[in-house]
């Protein structure tokens, strides 16, 4: 039997040896990539934090003990001590998260992934057990260096310090990087810290001292270890960086030493005051694949080899993040205006391409969304056209800043929004299905869902020679694949890419919902219903030929893979309206719910997002058993708009 096998939750790890802590800590690592590599998942993240959750286990009482992971890829040991040993179903349907879950476990607090966050919940719980007489219970926050790059964490800082006397404690998990080497200058000042000489001398010599006066000289070295990491950080001025704070500092400590990790927690938690303690590790520690790995360490993986880290997922042919990165370089090659810009993710946005072949023309600013935003916004102001790359999900974060500062100023900056729509295992927090509804909003916005590789890059070209707005381009994670070509283009660049001789159905599909509107149009003309199937390329503003189509047929189906709930479809139905067109629309989306991790076709089956499931409801429609009803056949003849003026074309 092994030690993990017996670990049922955080308090059976305080019978332990530090013999046997240490052992377990092996086997934690053992079974990581054990069961990673099957699954997928984020391993090197994991494999650096398992003395110090350990640790953090054995010092507090979780879950009276509040523990927040920022962010929560960070927490797959957590799972393990707190009762949930078996990753063999991590991130596929009806398994485990790949972050912190409620609906798991009652010691999973937040469940958000999204970065620089953690501060702030922590302020408020640690408020709130102030304020509600709950003195004894602690607040801890487990944060990556990477998120201190991000604002929200130094507005935290920054209202903890005002108010000394809660039980809170921070600690940096400090590996140098978030997914790539963290960026910026609070990364450089850490950096400082982890190879400063003066340090690094007092602890070695401080060590030698103790050793040469045997074993009781020894254990009372590590006893104080956390203490005297403080004092050696004060002697070495590593304090500089939270002086200004009024925050008690402890460290640097390190953070694979599981018994110096605990002397440091327990100094913390006898403090009685918010504290931070800075430890320092190794991200993809013992797994010498992951430590080789220059790119990012195994931050994520697929399934792979457990012995030499290759990946065992066949590539079904180029990602749109790949087609993406080289049409950037080459529109770059021809353009020296082009800048890029990403929020610590360079490399899974493609934009490391970019920055190897024009490195001073790509900047990452860190976890820092909102920053990107506006700086794009002045980089614009000073003749420059920025294209900002961050996933889909994450320029929810930047909201104000599109609207306010590169909007409202007309200023000419490309947002393109990887891995949109359902992007499956990593769950609700990282689905980007928000981007079509949030931003649609912001007025002058120019939208664009490429169905593939080909019409990418004819979009990427055409919004960033846009210089009096922002565009956006959004496309999906994993492979591209088929090339959809269009029967014929309308004069405002509309695709059309299925027509039939009966107008009963317009199908307008957004991005890479196409391949699903043409299967769905050959199961309705098995049915005897013609259909067209139309692709806008540019869905926001509506096009002036998709109203004028809309008016030719009996009943408009739009498609995509956004919520519903201000989506493109309704966008559509209000321009009908607006045109005095009744043509009924039916708009097909996700629901607005938190989707649950899964494989994207298993989420898309379950909202009936399906060729069959969408075929058999638009028979009905047309039918007229399901609402809305299709126009009846005879009235096919309706007026057409008589606005017919042309519409400026991207």
């Amino acid at each position: 039997m092994t030690l993990l096998s017996t670990i049922s939750g955080p308090r059976d790890l305080d019978a332990l040896s530090q013999e046997q802590l240490e052992q377990l800590a092996r086997e934690i690592r053992e079974y990581l990539v054990e069961s990673v590599s099957k699954t997928g998942g984020h391993l090197g993240p994991n494999l650096g934090v398992v003395e110090m959750t350990i640790a953090i286990h054995r010092v507090f009482q979780s879950p009276r003990d509040a523990i927040v992971f920022d962010t929560g890829h960070q927490s797959y040991v957590h799972k393990l001590l707190t009762g949930r040993t078996d990753l063999s179903s991590l991130r596929r349907t009806g398994g485990l998260a790949g972050y912190p879950q409620r609906s798991e476990s009652e010691h999973d607090i937040v469940e958000s992934s999204h970065a620089s966050s953690s501060l702030s919940w922590a302020d408020g719980i640690s408020k709130a057990f102030e304020m509600t007489g709950q003195s004894d219970r602690h607040v801890i926050a487990v944060v990556g260096d990477g998120a201190l790059t991000g604002g929200m964490t130094w507005e935290a800082l920054n209202n903890i310090s005002d108010d000394n006397t809660r039980k809170l404690i921070v600690v940096v998990n400090d590996n140098g990087r978030s997914y790539a080497p963290t960026i910026g200058g609070m990364a450089r000042f850490l950096n400082t810290v982890r190879t400063k000489q003066g340090y690094r001398n007092l602890h070695l010599s401080s060590r030698r001292a103790f050793d040469k006066l045997g074993g009781p000289a020894q254990a009372f070295y590590r006893g104080v270890r956390g203490g005297l990491h403080g004092f050696l950080s004060r002697f070495t001025d590593n304090e500089a960086l939270y002086s200004n704070l009024d925050i008690k500092y402890i460290g640097p400590v390190d953070g694979h030493d599981e018994h110096a990790m605990e002397a440091a927690l327990r100094q913390a938690k006898a403090y009685g005051a918010p504290v931070i303690v800075h430890t320092i590790t190794e991200k993809g520690r013992g797994y010498e694949p992951a430590r080789r790995d220059v790119a990012d360490q195994f931050h994520a993986v697929g399934q792979i080899d457990p012995e030499t880290g290759e990946s065992l997922e066949a590539s079904a042919g180029p990602s749109w993040t790949s087609a993406f990165a080289d049409e950037l370089v080459h529109l770059a090659e021809q353009n020296e205006r082009l800048v890029g810009i990403t929020a610590a993710m360079l490399r899974p946005t493609g934009l490391h391409r970019m920055a190897e072949r024009f490195p001073n023309r790509v900047f990452d600013v860190g976890i820092a969304e909102q920053h990107a935003a506006t700086a794009a916004a002045g980089l614009a102001f000073g003749g420059l056209h920025p294209v900002v790359a961050v996933y889909a999900t994450f320029i929810n974060r930047a909201f104000d800043q599109v609207l306010m500062d590169v909007a409202l100023h007309k200023a000419g900056v490309t947002f393109v929004l990887d891995r949109a729509g359902v992007t499956g295992p990593d769950g609700p927090s990282h689905h980007g299905v928000w981007d079509l509804s949030i931003l649609q909003v912001v007025p002058g916005i120019r939208i664009a869902a490429p169905r593939d590789a080909v019409r990418l890059a004819e979009e990427l070209g055409e919004a960033v020679a846009v210089e009096d707005a922002p565009t956006v381009l959004r496309f999906p994670k994993g492979t591209v694949g088929v090339d959809y070509d269009a029967v014929r283009r309308t004069d405002d660049g509309v695709d059309v890419l299925a027509e039939s001789d009966r107008k009963d159905v317009l199908l307008v599909t957004v991005g890479p919902m196409a391949g699903i509107g043409l299967a769905v149009a050959e199961r309705l003309e098995a049915q005897g219903i013609g259909a067209t199937v139309v692709d806008p390329r540019w869905v926001v503003p509506v096009p002036r030929s998709v109203i004028d189509l809309s008016a030719e047929h009996r009943i408009v189906v739009s498609l995509e893979d956004g919520i519903r709930v201000g989506g493109i479809g309704t966008r559509i139905r209000q321009d009908l309206r607006e045109a005095d067109v009744d043509t009924a629309v039916t708009e097909l989306g996700l629901p607005d719910e938190f989707l649950e991790h899964g494989s994207r076709a298993d989420i898309l089956e379950r909202v009936g997002l399906t060729p069959q499931h969408i075929a058999r409801d638009v028979t009905a429609m047309v039918l007229g058993s399901k609402l809305p009803h299709a126009r009846a056949a005879d009235a096919e003849t309706a007026a057409v708009p008589t606005d017919t003026s042309p519409q400026p074309r991207i």
